[in-house]
């Protein structure tokens, strides 16, 4: 009996301690390796530098507060587009706290632009909390209160906005939508030679 134990045993061990290896180690070293190799800038989180220095990535949020720039999505990712808690807040559209916060950013909004309704992208939150991008309408709707704040014309602005707008896929896969750290970097630069 402990012989037929042993000879059933064996092999589950031995294709466990098997597959472990194929699975857990060697799979995701090739797909890791694949990926540096082929994809490098994608493989390491597309990050963009500045005289050397990680300024942010094109695939994850950033909070813009100052109203120089075009704002982001609302983020409940950690204390806010925090890249290693990414979730939403998991409030139901019954929740007052979802409720209020929406209230309190519709009116910060409505300041600036009274006479338009708020673009739904500036108030509610994505799935991950993570979400570079907000829709066309969201960011021209900003467009007079930055150029404002910088002195430009909001014709420039506005400009700059469509021009930065990532159309659907062939045409109809996907949303279009407009990436802010992206856009925000194209308004300093701007912004950048105008002062020269």
């Amino acid at each position: 009996m402990f012989t037929d134990l042993k000879s059933a045993v064996r092999p589950a061990i031995v294709m466990t301690l098997l597959f472990a290896l194929l699975l857990g180690i060697a799979y995701p070293l090739a797909l890791t390796g694949i990926g540096q190799a082929l994809f490098p800038a994608q493989a390491n989180g597309s990050l963009v530098r500045d005289g050397g220095v990680v300024v942010g990535s094109t695939v994850i949020g950033q909070a813009f507060t100052s109203d120089r720039y075009f704002h982001s999505r609302p983020s409940s990712a950690g204390k806010g587009y925090d890249g290693l808690a990414s979730s939403g807040s998991n409030l139901g559209a019954t929740s007052q706290a979802l409720v209020d916060r929406v209230k309190t950013d519709i009116a910060r909004y409505k300041t600036a632009t009274p006479d338009r309704p708020v673009p739904s992208d500036l108030v509610t939150a994505s799935a991950s909390g993570l979400d570079p991008h907000i829709g066309p309408e969201a960011a021209f709707y900003q467009v007079d209160r930055v150029a404002k704040v910088r002195g430009m014309d909001p014709r420039q602005v506005r400009s700059l906005v469509a021009g930065s707008v990532d159309r659907p896929l062939l045409g109809f896969l996907g949303d279009a939508r407009v990436n802010l750290f992206e856009l925000n970097r194209r308004l300093d630069a701007i912004g950048a030679k105008q002062a020269r």
